[in-house]
């Protein structure tokens, strides 16, 4: 029976690699596309190339509304990250230890920002944060933003608690360690890559909002995202593509820096025993 099955086996194998770099294909393809586009010498996008140039680099970098715009992100993304880790990963930590059949529910109105419909949420922020007159302000795009950033915090904070082993912090608590030691020292290196990646998605989820920032920021608030959607409406130029790459480089990296985190919580577990 094994001499028939081995070859069954490999071609198995074949088809499930060729359909996954078929699928990686389908959903990079495009993405990939991009790039020549934003390199071109060029002021319109087509095939083939009239050659090789920076100059949207250049100009996504220099122009005052892409780097405004990329200012602006800035401003409202790194404030977001802080607040929505902060809250996302307490209210993990809140609803892990809950014992009450209430909790699903809890956990289903924490996470509704993420099956709630953006349009509803933005015409019901647009009202909100009117009437406390923050309409307009950076303030108010922060906590909107933050409002939608949280809940991928709660998600990834609370899968990776799940999988603690809840005899580590007891033991250094029987050990004589007080608990904000406890956890700075144990909790908080183990469930680092899940508050990490819950950052980072927090990250990107405001890096990536349009439709909030359409209807709370001021003209002078003009985000990338709102920059990009303006640069399609107005004139569809290369710089656009220059910016999609750069964006797209940001979130490289950013996984990055999460596998890195995970595999060094990987050998602090190992050492550790768990």
């Amino acid at each position: 029976m094994s001499g028939p099955v081995a070859p069954l086996e490999r071609w198995a194998r074949r088809l499930t690699a060729g359909w996954a770099a078929l699928t990686v294909l389908f959903l990079v393809g495009p993405l990939l596309v991009v790039v020549p586009l934003s390199l071109t010498a060029g002021s319109l996008l087509l095939y083939p190339l009239p050659g090789l140039s920076w100059r949207w680099y250049e100009e996504v970098l220099t122009d005052p509304l892409w780097s405004g715009a990329m200012l602006n992100t800035l401003l409202i993304g790194l404030p977001t990250t802080l607040l929505a880790t902060v809250l996302g990963t307490l209210a993990a930590f809140g609803l892990q230890g809950l014992r009450s059949r209430w909790r699903p529910a809890l956990i289903g109105l924490l996470l509704s920002p993420l099956v709630l419909p953006v349009i509803v949420y933005a015409v019901a922020a647009f009202y909100f944060f009117a009437r406390l007159g923050l309409g307009g302000s950076y303030a108010g795009l922060i906590l909107a933003h933050t409002i939608l950033s949280t809940p991928f915090v709660i998600v990834t904070v609370l899968a990776t608690l799940d999988g603690l082993d809840a005899s580590l912090p007891r033991a250094a608590a029987m050990l004589g360690a007080p608990p904000l030691l406890a956890f700075r020292r144990v909790t908080l290196p183990l469930i680092l890559p899940g508050v990490a990646s819950g950052a980072i998605l927090a990250f990107v989820n405001s890096f990536d909002e349009l439709v909030v920032t359409l209807f709370l920021a001021a003209p002078e608030q003009r985000t990338l995202p709102r920059q990009l959607w303006s640069g399609v409406q107005e004139s569809v130029s290369p710089a656009i593509t220059a910016a999609a790459v750069v964006l797209m480089a940001v979130s490289i990296l950013l996984m990055l820096v999460t596998e890195a985190l995970r595999r060094r919580a990987a050998r602090l577990a190992g050492r550790l025993g768990v």
